[in-house]
């Protein structure tokens, strides 16, 4: 049985509604007490999900023992998903700033790196080899960190995101597939140990790729990418269920694997699986949309596609095994 494309799903694994400026500052992990139900539904399809958890959920002790006990349980991997706003060392100004780790002094982001290192694995045990900045906000000056501190895998980069006019990261130019990362490019394949993990995303219709990367790099994005969407002239797809139809998703992954790329990489917020943790989930009824779009999208990409689930090292694992 092939091993491709493989089925990866990150959660990005935080307190509740990080969207919200008071809820940062007075963070609550409701959403981490209801993840033994959300792993449930991965079971049921023989998901194996990599759940990448912040210092500060890393340092609730509830929230540790829940992911501690769904590790010892197998299935499932525990990552590192670093805030620069609330990762130690932090300042008052990053906390309101709500910064991108790209734009940190590399003295702080590496202080903050061991800091949620460290945390991670004092959390569950055993110090996590993959990685997911928060806000995207990686930085290809973050590479030679990640390796001296044990991580094998990175996956911030989504080739429609662009926040260049906002300060933040520019991946119009990334690939689907997964590289080995640069020392100087986020965006370009180098010789460094670290195997990016690109999230899955694209266009509505196939276009060349010099038009998508002008769409991601568009000016006044906002204003721009919704015009374009209203009058139905093209639209983002993300294997992502808080953003994207069950139609869009399934649409997207069939592209994606009849193209012959490798990865289909889901994303979403831990704080999305409770009523009210997330801007995108506030009422049950859109919780159970949400949930009904992730199970029937899993259901279709295990069985229509084939795909195989994996963690994120898993598939470092598999990428790095010589092919047959």
């Amino acid at each position: 049985m092939s091993r491709w494309p493989a089925l990866l799903v990150g959660i990005d694994t935080e307190s509740d509604d990080q969207w919200s400026a008071a809820k940062r500052a007075q963070p609550t992990f409701e959403n981490l007490y209801a993840l033994p139900t959300l792993h449930a539904l991965f079971r049921r399809h023989g998901v194996r999900p990599t759940y990448l958890i912040t210092h500060p959920v890393a340092t609730d002790a509830r929230s540790a023992d829940v992911l501690r006990a769904l590790r010892e349980g197998g299935g499932c991997e525990i990552g590192a998903h670093h805030h620069a706003w609330e990762t130690p060392p932090v300042s008052e100004a990053d906390r309101l700033a709500h910064a991108y780790a790209s734009t940190l002094p590399i003295a702080q982001f590496e202080a903050q790196l061991r800091a949620l290192t460290e945390a991670i694995g004092d959390a569950v045990g055993e110090r996590p080899r993959s990685y997911r900045s928060g806000r995207f906000g990686f930085s290809a000056d973050h590479v030679q960190a990640l390796e001296r501190g044990g991580y094998t895998v990175e996956s911030s980069v989504a080739p429609l995101f662009c926040e260049a006019h906002k300060g933040g990261p520019d991946f119009a130019d990334a690939p689907l597939a997964p590289y080995f990362l640069a020392y100087d490019s986020a965006t370009r394949a180098g010789t460094s140990q670290v195997l990016e993990l690109p999230v899955s995303c694209g266009l509505s219709r196939d276009v060349p790729q010099a038009l998508q990367v002008a769409w991601t790099r568009a000016p006044k994005p906002y204003t721009t990418k919704r015009v374009l969407r209203k009058l139905g002239i093209v639209r983002p797809m993300w294997l992502r269920p808080s953003y994207s139809s069950l139609d869009d998703m399934c649409a997207l992954a069939a592209r994606l694997a009849a193209a012959g790329e490798p990865l289909l990489n889901v994303i979403f917020h831990s704080s999305e699986i409770i009523v009210g943790g997330s801007p995108y989930n506030r009422t049950q009824a859109e919780l159970d949309a949400f949930l009904d779009r992730l199970d029937r999208f899993l259901a279709f990409a295990t069985r229509d596609l084939a795909a195989t689930p994996m963690t994120m090292v898993e598939c470092r694992d598999a990428w790095c095994a010589p092919r047959s």
